[in-house]
């Protein structure tokens, strides 16, 4: 059913809206509106413009939760918002501190890298680097040459340079290694490497021993930073342990605090004669809640509250809030596709719960499937809380239901004694047609019965928004209903060979509906009072009408008809089971093949399953929802969930 909406403005003097929203708003679920927007009779309203000051340390809280996720802990809710505050300064400090530690010991390590990184190709030479640096006639060149001008020094040290080259190390592209020269020949040599493309690499370092005992020197100096870097998080890490419930605790009493002064963005503020300021919200309530805080509020004389009668006229229509009884919540999820019911609309979503399980157990008729989609589906709703889970579940009610009316238990016929019939073999003899599927003829006349309900609906709803077309003369109207009502009553007699009226209340039973509904437009015009009857273009209008009408009884045709599918997917599941059965040789008395049994009734329930489903909810969405529901209302959205309630 949709909940009853109450329009509410609340004002009172401005510094008391924080008070007023944690005593009062906090414990109900209300719709803000733009109070700037909604109430345009009220003079010299202003926005508030406060910055939220609970933002940034929401902010840094949730940050610090991130890096507790594997610290269960309660929260503690023994601090006032002063505290909250002194607590997450002081935190964030020491917090500063230890990140300040730990990116200085991460620039070392970054640096003592940077130095191995270049000390690395050259770690195969086997001198001490200390002494080289040292020599006082001989010069040292560090540095790496392209493999392709490798062998042409090669050739060059052997007749042309007087200089000795040691290898290091190489990779795809260079070869690291040292050239040792003469004080003498020093720049004549260097001129020739150049030229050779030899990258000089500049060991600026003092480093002492052979560049292996540099390199592990080095190395041993970045496990030992690792190590206080790893300290230091351990540090931070354990400084969280400590305050985690504390921090748990002033995130959700901070999502509150920030919260309840963002509220400042639906609000308004206005000044008295006395320069005292007060605050206005406005927006929309559930009966029940707008009563409840009313009453609470009652003798608090800093919070005045008016319920705006004239709603509709000055505020709009009302947003939709859904409440149904647990069996039928689940549903709510396919009402919710469509589109939610506006305030004065009918909620249909215990109808869509009524029919749809009662279809897709007609068309999917099994005891023991039905159990298995019953089972499955109670599971997943009750451990994951699905909705599609929860529809599964009561549709298997109804598989297990018209599987005993069928006799069908996992596709075997012989185990249990129909109660009804059974679909593939039950036939019926139908005047001017022969015989058919008695199945198909209770389908069609399922179809007419919905039908007939649905436009019952139409004109309910109808009544509600204070369409007088729709309600009298639509082809869903009082005038469609008594004419397809007229339909079916005269097939309902010429089936069971009973006698039909006269022709001439046929005449009237038919003509005067579809008169009704050819002159739909100018009748209106004439209830309601209108100073044109007809449009200026007559001729048009009757050409229109005239087409419309046809359009009108064809689609009471195929609407009708597209109930057979009913009747088609039970006939369909009989025999798609007895073709499983088959396949395992379990006809005729045949020892059953229960592999191929069950992989069979798997493939048929989660194939077959999965089609019902998709064609029960295509009739519920062309057949059913269009004849009388729009779906055009706007959602309930309470600027503080229920969560917030204390």
């Amino acid at each position: 059913m949709i909940v009853k909406m109450k329009f509410l403005s609340i004002t009172g003097p401005r510094a008391d809206i924080d008070r007023m929203t944690n005593r009062y708003l906090s414990k109900y679920e209300m719709q803000l509106e733009n109070a700037l927007t909604e109430l345009k009779t009220v003079d010299n309203l202003m926005p508030f413009l406060e910055m939220n000051p609970y933002r940034d340390p929401l902010a840094k809280v949730t940050q610090f939760l991130g890096y507790m996720k594997d610290m269960p802990a309660e929260p503690s809710f023994d601090q006032s918002e002063d505290e909250i505050l002194e607590m997450i300064r002081s935190t964030n400090h020491d917090y500063m501190d230890l990140q300040q530690q730990k990116e200085e010991l991460k620039k070392k390590r970054e640096n003592i890298q940077a130095r191995m990184k270049v000390l690395e190709p050259f770690t195969s030479l086997d001198f001490d680097l200390h002494e080289i640096m040292q020599y006082k006639y001989i010069r040292t060149r560090f540095g790496k040459i392209n493999v392709d001008y490798y062998h042409r020094l090669e050739k060059a040290l052997l007749e042309d340079i007087d200089a000795l080259f040691l290898e290091g190390s190489r990779d795809a592209s260079y070869v690291y290694g040292v050239y040792f020269v003469s004080d003498a020949d020093a720049g004549k040599v260097d001129s020739i490497m150049r030229s050779l493309h030899f990258e000089k690499i500049d060991l600026l370092e003092d480093f002492g021993g052979t560049p292996l005992e540099a390199y592990r020197s080095l190395d041993k100096e970045v496990q030992n930073l690792t190590d206080e870097i790893q300290a230091v998080k351990d540090k931070r890490q354990e400084m969280f342990r400590k305050n985690a419930s504390r921090l748990l605790g002033a995130r959700i009493q901070l999502e509150r605090f920030s919260d309840n002064f963002d509220i400042r963005k639906f609000a308004a503020r206005t000044e008295t004669d006395e320069q005292e300021e007060y605050y206005i919200l406005c927006g929309w309530m559930s009966e029940e809640d707008a009563n409840a805080f009313i009453k609470e509020a009652q003798g608090d004389d800093k919070v005045y509250i008016v319920v705006e009668e004239d709603r509709e006229q000055y505020f709009g229509e009302p947003p939709t809030k859904l409440e149904n009884p647990k069996l039928f919540k689940p549903f709510e999820m396919y009402v919710k596709m469509y589109g939610l019911p506006a305030y004065n609309e009918m909620d249909p979503t215990w109808f869509v719960a009524i029919t749809y399980s009662f279809i897709f157990g007609a068309m999917f008729g099994d005891v023991g499937q039905g159990l298995v989609l019953f089972l499955g589906g109670l599971f997943l709703y009750k451990t994951k809380k699905m909705d599609l889970a929860g529809i599964i579940s009561c549709a298997g009610v109804f598989s297990v239901f018209f599987g005993f009316m069928y006799g069908s238990f996992f596709g075997f016929e012989d185990v249990l004694k129909a109660i009804w019939l059974k679909p593939m073999n039950q036939m019926m003899d139908v005047p001017l047609v022969g015989r058919l599927n008695a199945v198909f003829v209770i389908a069609i006349g399922f179809g007419m019965f919905i039908i007939l309900i649905c436009m019952v609906f139409n004109i309910i709803n109808s009544i509600r928004r204070g369409d007088t077309e729709k309600t009298w003369f639509d082809s869903n109207a009082v005038a469609g209903l008594v004419f397809y009502g007229s339909i079916v009553l005269t097939i309902g007699l010429f089936i069971s060979g009973k006698k039909l009226p006269a022709a001439a209340i046929l005449v009237i039973m038919f003509g005067v509906p579809l008169l009704l509904m050819f002159l739909k437009e100018p009748l209106t015009n004439l209830v309601e009072k209108k100073s044109k009857i007809l449009p200026e273009q007559k001729g048009m209008f009757f050409v229109q009408s005239f087409f419309e009408l046809f359009e009108v009884l064809l689609s009471y045709l195929s609407n009708t008809l597209s109930f057979l599918r009913i009747g088609a997917f039970a006939v369909s599941h009989a025999a798609m089971m007895e073709v499983v059965l088959m396949l395992a040789g379990a006809t005729n008395g045949g020892n059953p093949n229960w592999i191929v049994v069950v992989l069979g009734n798997i493939f048929v329930c989660a194939m077959e399953g999965l089609i019902v489903g998709i064609q029960v909810l295509r009739l519920e969405y062309y057949e059913i929802f269009s004849r009388f529901y729009a779906g055009n209302g706007r959602e309930f959205k309470p600027f503080m969930k229920a969560a917030h309630k204390n």
